[in-house]
């Protein structure tokens, strides 16, 4: 008789899920930094082709004011 009584009052407590649409948008902020160190290695060779031609890749000079 107790299951009787006690079976519709839980069926009654199931609840109702609902879904809606939020009124406002949703904002998500990112804040995020990226770093990336880059390391190059010449070959010796290389190197060297570019000590033998230093035209072909000038040095700016830094008392020079970049344009």
């Amino acid at each position: 008789m107790k299951r009787l009584v006690i079976l519709p009052a839980l069926l009654g407590l199931g609840g109702c899920v609902t879904l809606e649409q939020p009124e406002k948008p949703i904002d998500i902020n990112l804040n995020v930094k990226i770093e990336q160190e880059v390391l190059v290695r010449l070959d010796r060779e290389v190197d060297a082709l570019i000590s033998e031609n230093p035209d072909a890749f000038p040095v700016p000079n830094e008392a020079e004011e970049p344009e």
